[in-house]
């Protein structure tokens, strides 16, 4: 299945990271999730397994890697957890440190980077604001220089691990109106003026923290912007891409986990005699969800080989987010509606899926966003 995508190194990598979450996490995500968050210790356990880093240069303490290790790990974080929240906690720094690595000085990636590639610090991107969010170019955070530091004021919502980071690659604005006026700054949190204003409460990734943040006459040192004054749009959208593809990913893994706890309980379940998989309604079903499935994974894998062979993907990885999410919708609806009444009950693993599933068609540019991205690339 999907040969020509994964060798036999990639299929070793997949045993490796199974059977590390099989022990590290999967015997506490219940208890992490009702609890609305996991141990600071998991990001040095992942370091430790050099899974913290992975496709970063192995200078700043990474783990060189193809396109492919990436998704694997994606996968079999999705699979072996059933939590994307956590994925995504743990994966923040995915986000954060690539306008960093990009974009910024050796000595700013010896600061920010080597350090939370080691697991000892949590990085966080900060882009969204209230009125905010997709439209990035209408940023409202102002940050002024002064002498040797810029002062800066405004907030931030819906921050992934925005609660507990330590560095926070912050969109500013630092020029005029639109998105050249637009730079990075990276904030440290112990810093004064600098503060949570609140921890957001989720449908779903319980076990994520999610924060609004301010900035009130918050000092940060001039040496701290990255890749220069204006460069903050091209910061923001050099991860995009990749982070669609993983967002894709992690859609059709979560359908993929709810199709196969559908099909064992579709098997087991029995009514009017006989397992509810005898009845042509639900065998048909879960044949749909199956088959859906099977599409989103193989079109990911294919923009995975596109981008791992330098090729401009903007337009297949937009689509590609777009179905999957799609797909994912789809199939935990139908995975909840097969259980049952024990699909509304959160001792049942597609109760989860179901919640965390409706933010990846929001995270990381929204399904309508895609569809403005894609339909001017057809030229529309």
């Amino acid at each position: 299945m999907y040969d020509g995508y994964f060798t036999e190194e990639h299929n070793i990598f997949r045993a490796t990271v199974r059977k590390f979450v099989e022990k590290e996490i999967k015997p506490h995500i219940e208890h992490w999730d009702e609890e609305g968050e996991f141990p600071i210790e998991l990001y040095k356990k992942f370091a430790d397994q050099g899974l913290m880093g992975l496709t970063y240069p192995v200078e700043y303490g990474g783990t060189p890697c193809d396109i492919f290790m990436y998704v694997i790990y994606t996968e079999e974080m999705v699979r072996g957890t059933g939590s994307v929240g956590l994925v995504s906690g743990l994966g923040s720094n995915a986000i954060a440190m690539p306008p960093v690595l990009k974009l910024g000085t050796e000595e700013q990636k010896q600061k920010f980077l080597v350090p939370v590639l080691a697991g000892e610090k949590i990085a966080a991107l900060g882009i969204t604001e209230p009125n905010a969010g997709s439209d990035v170019a209408n940023i409202k955070t102002r940050a002024v220089r002064d002498g040797d530091h810029y002062i800066v004021n405004g907030s931030k919502t819906f921050i992934t691990s925005g609660c507990r980071a330590n560095f926070i690659t912050t969109a500013v604005r630092t020029g005029e109106p639109g998105y050249k006026g637009i730079s990075l700054l990276m904030i440290d949190s112990s810093t004064p003026g600098f503060s949570v204003s609140k921890k957001i409460k989720k449908m779903g990734w319980w076990c994520s923290d999610t924060a609004e943040l301010s900035f009130v006459d918050y000092r940060v040192p001039a040496e701290n912007i990255i890749g220069g004054e204006g460069m903050g749009f091209a910061g923001i959208m050099v991860n995009f891409q990749r982070e669609r593809l993983a967002l894709a990913v992690m859609a059709a893994s979560t359908a993929e986990l709810a199709l196969n706890e559908s099909i064992k309980y579709a098997k087991e379940r029995e009514a009017f005699g006989k397992p509810i998989s005898g009845f042509q309604v639900t065998r048909h079903k879960l044949v749909d969800m199956a088959t859906k499935v099977r599409v989103a994974k193989e079109f990911n894998y294919r923009v995975a080989a596109k981008m791992e062979s330098d090729q401009d993907v903007t337009l297949d990885v937009s689509m590609a987010k777009n179905f999957a999410c799609e797909v994912c919708d789809k199939v935990v609806y139908d995975a909840v509606q097969i259980h049952g009444g024990y699909g509304y009950a959160r001792e049942y693993a597609v109760e989860r899926l179901y919640r965390d599933a409706r933010i990846l068609s929001i995270g990381g540019g929204t399904t309508e966003i895609m569809k403005e991205i894609i339909s001017k690339l057809l030229g529309l």
